[in-house]
């Protein structure tokens, strides 16, 4: 039997406990199979409305990690957990964190969000600015599991292919994109992004996503998707409040590259984030 991958579709609020009190029963109404690899959304833990609340907010946050690990081993899952605001020393900002975390509870790779969203959008936020608390991180993590390599990313990465062709170059077999993408941006370009990061790299793309209107005043996008190394999609969770499953057969995976091998064939190796 193939690993399985369950992708939990969120509509995160502003209370840490309601969300958290969500997940758990997920987990427990779910007929999880080990190995299972659970993938959640970006801010899925608290959606606040404004950067300097989360900030104050990161400074607790451990004890909800904590919380997560006790989950995984009650569970025996890995836990894939969107995003997690953590302090960032000297620099009074916070990480937007991509914590991992194995059956054991043991948080095994921790991913700092790069790319930061800094643009204007016409949804009636009146624009993102998420550099002003928020630190880049700056280290590409890809990390062994049960189900493949592993490679984290958040969201606003999708759109920078360079990061994954470093994925790619590292050995990932499985890339994770949690996200919270707005409902104008998810339209135009959410599924052409994460086929083309799955085409490209031959990996399979697992994007956990927030959906609806949340009341923070926030609408985002939803359609949590699995996507195969050949790019085609193996669940779509569109707009409902829903979860998806998928099998991780890397043997597929293995015959998409020795039929197509255009890592080998690729002249123009990436050196981005070296």
């Amino acid at each position: 039997m193939h690993p399985q991958a369950f992708i939990v579709q969120m509509c995160s609020t502003m209370s840490a406990e309601q969300n958290f009190n969500y997940l758990q029963q997920q987990l427990t109404q779910a007929n999880l199979k080990q190995p299972a690899l659970v993938c959640l959304p970006e801010t899925w833990i608290c959606f606040n409305k404004d950067g300097a609340t989360t900030l104050e907010q990161s400074k607790s946050n451990h004890l909800w990690v904590e919380k997560l690990a006790q989950l995984c081993r009650q569970f025996g899952i890995w836990l894939a957990a969107g995003t997690i605001a953590l302090p960032s020393e000297n620099t009074g900002k916070y990480y937007a964190a991509s914590l991992l975390f194995n059956e054991q509870g043991e948080v095994v790779a921790q991913y700092n969000k790069i790319h930061l969203f800094d643009a204007q959008v016409q949804d009636g936020s009146g624009g993102y600015r998420e550099s002003k608390f928020t630190q880049a991180g700056s280290d590409v993590v890809v990390v062994d599991s049960p189900f493949g390599r592993i490679g984290l990313s958040v969201c606003y990465d999708v759109r920078f292919a360079g990061l994954y062709q470093k994925m790619m170059a590292l050995g990932a077999d499985i890339i994770l994109v949690p996200s919270a993408f707005t409902t104008v941006t998810g339209k135009a370009h959410w599924l052409p992004l994460l086929q083309a990061r799955a085409i490209e790299t031959q990996c399979y793309v697992l994007a956990a996503a927030q959906v609806g209107q949340h009341d923070n005043g926030r609408a985002t996008y939803g359609h949590s998707v699995a996507i195969s190394p050949w790019g085609e999609v193996l669940a779509n969770a569109k707009t409902e409040l829903t979860n998806i499953e998928c099998q991780l057969d890397l043997s597929e995976l293995q015959q998409v590259r020795a039929s197509l091998p255009v890592h080998q064939h690729n002249r123009f190796k990436s050196t981005f984030y070296e």
